[in-house]
C-alpha cells in the first residue's frame, strides 16, 4: 500500500510527465528511443548520421555504395528501470536534490513504458540494499516501484555501482531496453559492467549532476562533508585559485563520466537539478530519432 504522502508526489510526477511528454516520446519501439530492434529489415543507402555498426558490408561491396541494414523494432518491450539512490544522491543546491530529478526522470520513462501495455522491471540499490521487481505490465505495478524508490532513506551511504549493473545484466535477461539513472560518481570499476549491460540491452544512462559539483561560490570558510562516508573538510571557497582549481577538476570528472559512458555503447543524457530535465530529455530523443545520437562515441 502507498501512503497518501507518497501517492501525492508519484500523482504529481505522472501528471508533469503526461502533459508535458504525451505525443513526443510515444512510440512502440523497444525502447522509448526508436531504432534497436533484433530483426533484420531491409537495406538501404547509408545517410550522414546513421549507425556505422549497421552496415550491410555484403550489400555494400555488390553495389560499392555504403548500405545499411535497419532492424525491425520489436512491438513487445520489456524495460527495466535501474536507480542509484546512494548517499551523494541526496545532494541538491538549485531546484530540487539530485535523487528527486532521478525519481523524477525513472518516472517519466516508466509512465511512458507502462502506458504501452508494456513489461516492466525495476532494480533500486540505496546503499548496500538493492531490491528487484520482476518485470510486470500494468500502472499500479509501476506505481509500487516508484513508491520503493520514493522511500529508500536519504543516508544510506555508498553503493557499489558495478556490482547494481552487474546484477541488472543477470536479472534482465530478456533483451530490451535498460535506463540506468545515477550520479556514477562511484570510483569503481563500473565501465566493464555497463558495457556487458549495453551488450545485451539498448542502454540509457541518465546522469544527474548538481551545478554546485560543478563550481563553487565564494561563501568564506566552510565545512564540505561526504555524504558517503562522512568525511569532511574545510575548505577557503574565498580563494579564486582553489575555485577555479575545483572546477576544472569537476570539469574533468565529468568529461571522464561521459566518454566511459559512450565508449560502453549507452546512450548518454545529463540532467541537472537547476535544469529543465524535461526539455533535456526531449532534446535527446529528438537528436536520437534525428539519428544524431548513438552510443560507442568518444
Amino acid at each position: 500500500m502507498i501512503d497518501a504522502r507518497r501517492q501525492a508526489v508519484l500523482r504529481g510526477i505522472e501528471l508533469t510527465v503526461l502533459r508535458r511528454l504525451d505525443g513526443i516520446l510515444q512510440g512502440d519501439y523497444r525502447g522509448i528511443l526508436p531504432g534497436h530492434g533484433f530483426d533484420k529489415g531491409e537495406a538501404r543507402v547509408y545517410l550522414p548520421g546513421d549507425d556505422v555498426r549497421h552496415i550491410d558490408w555484403n550489400v555494400t561491396a555488390r553495389t560499392t555504395e555504403p548500405h545499411v541494414r535497419d532492424t525491425i523494432a520489436d512491438r513487445e518491450l520489456e524495460t527495466t528501470l535501474v536507480i542509484d539512490l546512494s548517499g551523494s544522491m541526496s545532494f541538491g543546491t538549485a531546484r530540487e536534490e539530485k535523487r528527486d530529478t532521478a525519481l523524477a526522470a525513472t518516472a517519466a520513462i516508466g509512465f511512458l513504458v507502462a502506458r504501452g501495455g508494456n513489461r516492466l522491471g525495476g532494480l533500486v540499490a540505496g546503499g548496500e540494499d538493492v531490491d528487484w521487481m520482476r518485470p510486470r505490465a500494468g500502472r499500479n505495478h509501476l506505481m509500487g516501484l516508484l513508491a520503493k524508490m520514493y522511500s529508500v532513506g536519504r543516508n544510506v551511504g555508498a553503493t557499489d555501482l558495478t556490482e547494481v549493473l552487474k546484477t541488472a545484466e543477470r536479472l534482465a535477461k530478456r533483451r530490451g531496453f535498460v535506463a540506468v539513472t545515477s550520479d556514477f560518481l562511484d570510483e569503481g570499476p563500473w565501465a566493464p559492467a555497463l558495457r556487458g549491460l549495453a551488450s545485451h540491452h539498448d542502454v540509457l544512462a541518465l546522469e544527474i549532476v548538481d551545478p554546485r559539483e560543478m563550481e563553487l561560490p565564494d561563501v568564506g570558510t566552510i565545512t564540505m562533508s561526504d555524504p558517503e562516508t562522512g568525511r569532511r573538510r574545510f575548505v577557503d571557497t574565498s580563494s579564486a585559485s582553489f575555485r577555479s582549481a575545483f572546477a576544472e577538476g569537476a570539469t574533468k570528472q565529468r568529461e571522464d563520466i561521459r566518454r566511459t559512458i559512450r565508449a560502453s555503447g549507452a546512450d548518454h543524457v545529463r540532467l541537472s537539478t537547476d535544469r529543465d530535465w524535461v526539455a533535456d530529455l526531449v532534446r535527446h530523443v529528438t537528436l536520437r530519432r534525428a539519428g544524431r545520437v548513438t552510443g560507442r562515441r568518444p
